[in-house]
């Protein structure tokens, strides 16, 4: 099939089907006109659910679109075969632009490493792994194309990582890092004592400890090609003897502390199997280059039978019994997210909890925290945040600070509290004035400002008698809402409807910002300047690279999920 145009086939589909490239010499680089790549390939096999990538990211089609590379054309340019359909069918246009700019970040751009390792597919560690496990680990060098190509893409923006990823081998450049910081690693030659055997995927479980043991077990699950010399290696590598037991399951090495642990972990039920970790892990989506999960319950359970929690602690377990989380952690040109949920739990979501503000706040602002329900959760955990309080005030009960607030100040906690912080508090700051004695910063309370007004004033009066200085603060009420700033003019423009939303560093850094019940934010971008001046070399450039921080965080019933995306330039 040599000679023919390259098909609109998504990358990480089987991973026996191999794919060559032949690329021009130099001096030859197809331009209008001429001849587009060629390629050979066996016919395309089925496609599994788990090969599929990250559909919600289709980031390939923004990030290369605009970026051609010196000395090769843009993928504009690359002709690749078949004329495009006359109507763009759901799923099939961006597909298309991964495969274009796949070709000419890989091949165009100077290769990162080969077409063939674009599967994403095959079995994961929680196949293998026994059902029982409380916590889990998962690292994938082998993820969805997308998921790999962004690594490697990030990765190459660092001084710390760019010249471990390179070449045509992930495997290495993780070896490569980890012996930076082990000795016992320098004597092992990855050529010769790794690269024969080792697989792209790598598992970690714990278990609850044995009876009469404080010490969980553990279990990895390493992926091999070659099951003898995967003997010789892996004992090469755990020099101090930690695991003792080998076994295998289908194409992994299962390690455990005694060889009859591991026999018992390869023939038991797989993790994969178990309900509850099936469904959080199909709650998070793609697994990404990293996954996680654990559950709470357990752990606590475990902890407590083994008898390693005081009794203070054992409150603070009781506390966690039935939550359990999970996440992942996944690449985007344009950011590294990792993601995830946790369930269970005494805690519930507030009915009708009102989303966060920031889209609302002045397109100049360079850092702000937002979150919603914390007046009903403070009243709901009022006795909870007492009895713990108590264990603070040296000698004193905090009955005590609650009786004088109310005597000398006429402040009625929690009830005062509840009011002021309401549906949402959201903290800002300005990128005007940091320079300044005192920043723009400010508050917006959604709440009754009327009542708040008179709590600020009261809590103003106690802050002054007890010695601590503070500044003088500007209140505005508006339509639900009290507004507090450092000056008239800020505290003006946060009642007013900002446009941070606007702001394409801002919905990439927390996207569908107004649906969290909780969101910080940090533009690196406008703040650079008062830390890079200390800054040279390297450190300068790794710092230069980021762009902003988004946190944010959706909790609807006992389920949390959240979102930390640190952007790059």
């Amino acid at each position: 099939m040599a000679g023919q145009p390259l098909p609109p086939y998504p990358f990480n589909q089987d991973p026996d089907r191999t794919v060559s490239y032949r690329q021009p010499s130099p001096g030859s680089v197809p331009g209008p006109g001429t001849q587009p790549y060629t390629y050979a390939a066996q016919p395309p096999v089925a496609q599994s659910p788990a090969a599929q990538p990250y559909a919600q990211q289709p980031y390939a089609e923004q990030q290369y679109a605009q970026q051609p590379y010196t000395g090769q054309p843009s993928w504009q340019q690359v002709q690749i075969g078949a004329p495009q359909p006359p109507a763009r069918k759901r799923g099939r246009g961006w597909l298309t632009a991964i495969v274009a700019a796949v070709i000419v970040a890989l091949i165009g751009g100077g290769g990162v490493y080969a077409m063939t390792m674009l599967s994403g597919g095959g079995a994961q560690p929680e196949d293998v792994l026994p059902s029982g496990t409380m916590a889990y680990v998962r690292l994938d060098l082998d993820p969805a194309a997308n998921q790999k190509v962004a690594l490697f893409q990030l990765a190459r923006k660092f001084s710390a990582t760019r010249g471990a990823f390179t070449g045509d081998d992930p495997r290495k450049a993780l070896f490569e890092l980890l012996r930076q910081g082990d000795g016992d690693l320098a004597k092992i030659d990855y050529a010769r004592d790794v690269a024969p055997w080792l697989g792209d995927r790598v598992g970690l479980g714990v278990l609850a400890p044995k009876a009469g043991s404080s010490t969980p077990r553990v279990v990895a699950a390493v992926q091999v090609t070659d099951q003898e010399q995967a003997r010789a290696g892996v004992r090469k590598l755990d020099a101090d003897g930690e695991l003792k037991g080998l076994a295998f399951r289908e194409d992994y090495a299962i390690l455990a502390e005694t060889q009859a642990e591991a026999d018992a972990y390869a023939k038991a039920e797989p993790l994969s199997r178990d309900a509850d970790f099936a469904a959080d892990l199909k709650a998070v989506g793609e697994p990404g280059v990293l996954s996680f999960w654990g559950d709470a319950g357990k752990i606590a359970k475990a902890a407590q039978a083994a008898g390693a929690t005081s009794a203070a602690e054992a409150g603070t377990l009781d506390m966690v019994k039935g939550v359990r989380f999970a996440g992942a952690l996944r690449f985007d040109g344009e950011y590294a997210e990792l993601t995830g949920i946790s369930r269970g739990g005494a805690v519930q979501a507030a009915a009708g909890a009102e989303g966060a503000r920031l889209s609302r706040l002045p397109a100049t602002t360079v850092g702000a925290l937002s979150v919603s329900g914390l007046g009903g959760l403070l009243a709901d955990q009022w006795p909870q945040i007492t009895a713990a309080a108590d264990g603070t005030m040296g000698g004193r009960s905090f009955s005590d600070f609650v009786d004088l607030a109310r005597q000398s100040y006429g402040l009625s906690l929690p009830e005062d509290l509840v009011t002021l912080l309401g549906g949402n508090i959201t903290l800002a700051v300005d990128e005007r004035g940091l320079d300044g004695a005192v920043p723009n910063a400010g508050a917006v309370l959604s709440t009754d400002p009327a009542k708040a007004q008179e709590i600020v004033t009261k809590i103003e009066k106690f802050v002054a008698d007890s010695g601590a200085g503070a500044p003088q603060l500007t209140k505005v009420a508006a339509d639900g809402r009290l507004i507090i700033a450092a000056s008239q003019q800020y505290a003006d423009e946060l009642a007013a409807d900002g446009t941070l939303g606007g702001s394409e560093t801002f919905t990439t850094a927390i996207p569908d910002a107004d649906s969290a019940t909780a969101a910080l934010y940090v533009d690196l971008d406008k703040i650079e300047k008062y830390y890079l001046n200390g800054l040279r070399g390297e450190e300068r450039a790794n710092a230069q690279a980021l762009r902003a921080i988004g946190l944010s965080a959706r909790r609807s019933g006992d389920v949390t999920s959240f979102s930390l995306r640190v952007l790059f330039n």
